[in-house]
């Protein structure tokens, strides 16, 4: 495989890379936020009876049931995916000469990928899950551990994100 071929697919595949966080991060956070924006406008009227005869409350919370739950499998899957993607970066990152630093920076981010995978994710699912329709007054014992994951998720796929950029400009400014 010619050099320059080999520096397009990885940068490709970091172009993927930093694409898809940027995706589930929107998505995830758009879908909380679409609840309120739908129970406030009720654009449909069959979804406008079904909130009255639920109740607004009980509707609210349902509908944040499903969000999570729907975030969840997207981040689930999407660390999957990362771990993929990082692989086939990291194979065309290899063939390039002197690519030290995209190297060490894809290895950090797949690292990354991987801590969040096998041990961040599976306890915001657990914990997350076992504050799902639980009251908030007085908040729940496990909110402030879900609310430090959450955080600690946030901070590590941020430093991904930064170390992918890195990484991408590095593989552009190469020279051959």
């Amino acid at each position: 495989m010619q050099i320059g071929t080999a520096r397009s697919w990885a940068i490709f595949c970091v172009a993927v890379w930093l694409a898809g966080t940027f995706t589930v991060a929107v998505v995830a956070t758009e879908n909380f936020f679409t609840i309120d924006r739908l129970l406030e406008a009720k654009p449909n009227p069959a979804f406008a009876a079904d909130v009255e005869k639920l109740g607004h409350d009980a509707t609210r919370e349902l509908l944040r049931y499903l969000s999570s739950e729907l975030n969840r499998l997207y981040f689930q899957y999407w660390n999957v995916a990362q771990l993929a993607v990082g692989v086939v970066a990291l194979w065309f990152v290899i063939k390039l000469p002197a690519a030290t630093k995209p190297k060490w920076g894809i290895l950090g981010m797949l690292a990354i990928a991987l801590f969040l995978t096998a041990l961040i994710t599976p306890f915001i699912v657990s914990v997350g899950r076992s504050i799902d329709f639980v009251p908030r007054d007085p908040p729940p014992a496990n909110l402030r551990t879900f609310g430090l994951l959450h955080v600690t998720y946030t901070v590590f796929d941020g430093i991904q994100l930064i170390l992918g950029i890195f990484v991408t400009v590095w593989l552009v400014k190469a020279k051959d």
